[in-house]
């Protein structure tokens, strides 16, 4: 099944993050914003920022293109779910991902 959220919808119906308030998801970011995010939090220039995603997302590609899975702590996993008519793509999200949306989870810190 897939799930799509657009902007101003609540990730599930009564969907609730730690505080009681609804989760909303927010319109989508594109690559370049999600870029210009990184290099503010990691206070460099976007060239640089630009640079360490794109080595991300190319590494992520040649794990999959191998066959491998992903596992990033605190983030979730993504996976090949390899089917007779080809495969699925998977993420599992993780305890904090999964309190955020209002899942089952088991994390107790800070969203």
């Amino acid at each position: 099944m897939r799930v799509a959220y657009r902007a101003a919808e609540t990730c599930s119906s009564g969907s609730l993050g730690t505080n009681g308030e609804a989760i909303i998801m927010a319109k989508r970011i594109n690559k370049d914003e999600f870029v210009r995010r990184v290099a503010e939090r990691m206070k460099t220039k976007e060239a640089t920022a630009q640079t360490w995603v794109d080595a991300v997302l190319d590494t992520m590609y040649d794990a999959f293109k191998r066959g491998k899975g992903i596992t990033l702590p605190g983030f979730g996993g993504f996976y090949l779910d390899k089917r007779r008519d080809g495969c699925a793509f998977k993420f599992n999200p993780g305890q904090k991902l999964r309190a955020l949306l209002g899942w089952s989870s088991t994390h107790k810190g800070r969203l």
